[in-house]
């Protein structure tokens, strides 16, 4: 897959796709279904499969000040993409320029001139151009005047509820990470650099990768049962506090996971560490050890839950 960030002065090859538009933030099951009608459309053109983000997230420039609500991070999306068999995946530059843009000037000097694009898939929700005035119906009137096919995936979901990103920040900061999981297609996961801590945990007994939750959603503050895959592609269960550590002093909001059976120097190094169950709320303890008594019922529990056969 390749990763195109403009969408001026092209080449050749980085045009004519058959795209999927949005912010795809998390990759979850209802994007998936915006992106296989564009995969529909490119195999019916004989066109390369893209999709169409932004960076940095619009939200981000329209609310400054909302909390962090990012399901995950540009190389997570890129990766998650590339396994759905996106050829380009386009990465606009969301500025001062793009932001400005009328919902017809989009649709003609991006999509149209910029990107040359066969087909835009596009979700029932979706909202484009200066003010958010452009719709579905709009867009597909635009493809009609400009030459380009335009597909439109319905609402999905189990029941009443339509598969979201919304649907999964709110099941994150509610600790029910396996609802979470269940819109996404797979368990959400947070990616990162291994930090330099005060190494308490390996003085007591357990060794934590310490990994800064940055612009993240921020689950609901508790320990969770977790896998997390190591640069070199291994996945090893754990048992992960996600807090700010009340009882030996608050930090900032951060992911402390402790690898079962597992003692190599991982600073520095990237990891990503799937979020599989909520054990229980984050406590501020009496002392040590009580609070080294409940890690190691926390861990027994996440052992359990992750290999039954232990």
């Amino acid at each position: 897959m390749r990763i195109v960030r403009s969408w001026k002065d092209l080449a050749a090859a980085d045009r004519g796709a058959s795209v999927a538009l949005g912010n795809f933030d998390g990759v979850h099951r209802g994007h998936q279904h915006v992106i296989a009608l564009a995969a529909r459309a490119a195999g019916e053109l004989k066109s390369p499969l893209g999709v169409v983000s932004f960076e940095p997230h619009p939200r981000r420039i329209f609310q400054p000040d909302a909390p962090s609500f990012r399901l995950m991070k540009p190389e997570q999306q890129a990766r998650a993409l590339a396994a759905l068999g996106v050829d380009l995946l386009y990465v606009l530059p969301f500025d001062a320029e793009l932001a400005n843009l009328t919902d017809r000037q989009f649709a003609e000097e991006v999509l149209h001139q910029g990107l040359g694009v066969a087909h835009v898939a596009v979700g029932f929700d979706i909202s484009f151009g200066k003010g958010r005035t452009g719709s579905p119906e709009i867009m597909a009137g635009y493809g009609e005047a400009f030459g380009f096919g335009v597909s439109i995936a319905p609402a999905v979901g189990q029941e009443d509820e339509k598969f979201s990103s919304t649907a999964v920040r709110q099941a994150l900061r509610e600790g029910r990470p396996q609802d979470a999981a269940a819109v996404l297609g797979r368990p959400f996961a947070i990616e990162g650099v291994v930090l330099h801590g005060r190494k308490l945990g390996r003085q007591l007994g357990f060794p934590t990768a310490n990994i800064a939750l940055d612009d993240y959603v921020t689950p609901r503050f508790g320990v969770y049962a977790t896998r997390t895959r190591l640069p070199d592609g291994r996945e090893v269960p754990g048992v992960a506090n996600i807090g700010v550590n009340p009882t030996v002093g608050e930090v900032d909001p951060r992911l402390e996971v402790w690898l079962f059976d597992f003692d190599e120097d991982l600073y520095d190094q990237t990891l990503e560490t799937d979020l599989v169950a909520f054990l229980r709320p984050e406590l501020k303890f009496d002392g040590l050890d009580a609070m080294v008594a409940q890690i190691r019922e926390d861990a027994r529990q996440a052992r359990e839950l992750l290999t039954p056969d232990f």
